[in-house]
């Protein structure tokens, strides 16, 4: 981590300060929601941006979407390995969790493909009668007239419980996936972790957790939950302690927050743009569309990272070998040339699907058909049973420039006449 002091970016011009002097990533920023006029200068203005001082050392912006995905298609210039997120191991550590989503192929392909079983189309099919139960079942158990944290009564539990069910976890534990999933890439100090060792000794517990649910599976491994698949995949089987960590980490991440904070998200949003809350009460067939526009605007993890594997000249900035580059899939998803009006939030937007939320290319989030239907069905039984979710005070933010999240949205319901 970068030592050097950095300047406030809060008390900074975005349309004034000289550009080089740019740190999107400062933290102040997204906790504050206040980083959308320093991506739209920068759009238009330095879209291949360079970095030199930040809490994260150097780092290259990419911030308009067609040039995202660029990048994304080109993984041999610009690699997934050794990791995904701007934030570099602790120097001198050896712990790791290496994970197929920061590989290239074929490395990549061949375990990937062994866990996507699990969120194909006919085993979503299947599931969607268990997940509308549940979101049934939470928001019976809402209370009526009160004023509670919707993060944690409606949008981890769902979540949680899902994930409980596709790794096939003890669902009596299953809140040991959510502790999992905020550590992996929470900042020190910000009330989750207070030291890497913590996070180390943490995460040790998930690994022998997960090795004793495999040790149960490996002689009849006939199940579609994602350890199973694992046990019977050619390209998993035989995983590294560290590598089986770091799959599971990822599994229990991408299944948890990309979907965790689009309802979060979306119930915010709502409150933000009261007319298009009003349509959605008008005609409750636009959910499906609205699913989409929530996922875009909310954008739940905010970037992907590469780093360069040789010098290489991109949109006439050269960058050098083992550089850090950023795509801000936040920035893509409001860049007006190739989305139209997208500081509006429209729940019948055309085109609705048209955007980074889930990556591009070969790493495209595998579990995006999971998270939409999960976010589909919790609206419509949401409008069922209620005629408006009522933010009542300020969200919280999660103090990350990568999950775009929340830890409180306080809200009231009301229900149906």
């Amino acid at each position: 981590m970068n030592t050097t002091v950095l300047p406030n970016m809060l008390d900074r011009d975005p349309a004034t300060m000289p550009l080089e002097e740019i740190d999107i990533s400062y933290i102040d920023l997204w906790k504050n929601d206040a980083k959308w006029p320093f991506f739209k200068r920068l759009r238009d203005e330095a879209p291949v941006h360079y970095c030199r001082n930040s809490e994260y050392g150097a780092f290259w912006s990419i911030t308009r979407f067609e040039d995202i995905m660029e990048v994304e298609k080109n993984w041999e210039i610009f690699s997934s390995y050794p990791r995904i997120s701007i934030g570099d191991p602790v120097e001198g550590s050896t712990f790791s969790t290496p994970t197929f989503i920061a590989m290239d192929p074929p490395n990549h392909d061949d375990q990937r493909k062994t866990v996507q079983g699990a969120v194909a189309p006919q085993n979503l099919k299947e599931l969607e009668a268990t997940i509308r139960s549940r979101a049934a079942q939470i928001l019976d158990d809402l209370p009526l007239g009160e004023t509670f944290n919707w993060v944690d009564r409606v949008s981890i539990e769902l979540t949680t419980q899902m994930l409980a069910t596709l790794f096939d976890f003890p669902f009596e534990d299953r809140s040991k996936l959510t502790r999992w999933s905020d550590i992996v890439f929470a900042r020190l100090g910000e009330g989750i972790i207070e030291s890497h060792e913590q996070r180390q000794e943490e995460l040790m517990e998930c690994l022998a957790y997960f090795t004793r649910l495999w040790k149960e599976r490996e002689d009849n491994p006939v199940g579609n939950d994602f350890i199973s698949m694992m046990i019977r995949g050619d390209a998993t089987r035989d995983l590294s302690p560290q590598e089986y960590l770091g799959n599971i980490l990822l599994l229990i991440v991408g299944g948890n927050d990309t979907t965790r904070n689009s309802i979060s998200g979306g119930v915010l949003a709502l409150n933000q743009h009261p007319q298009e809350y009003q349509k959605l009460r008008d005609n409750p067939a636009v959910i499906p569309n609205m699913v989409s526009e929530i996922i875009r605007w909310v954008t739940p993890l905010a970037h992907m990272r590469r780093t360069v594997t040789k010098d290489y000249e991109f949109r006439g900035q050269q960058m050098k070998a083992g550089d850090k580059v950023i795509m801000w899939y936040a920035s893509g998803n409001r860049d007006e040339r190739s989305i139209k009006d997208p500081e509006k939030f429209l729940v019948d937007r055309e085109r609705a699907r048209n955007h980074i939320s889930f990556g591009f290319g070969l790493h495209r989030c595998m579990g995006n058909r999971m998270a939409e239907m999960q976010l589909r069905v919790l609206w419509e039984e949401i409008q069922q049973r209620f005629e408006r979710i009522e933010v009542m005070g300020p969200e919280v933010r999660t103090p990350s420039c990568f999950v775009h999240g929340y830890t409180d949205l306080p809200v009231r319901l009301h229900a149906k006449a």
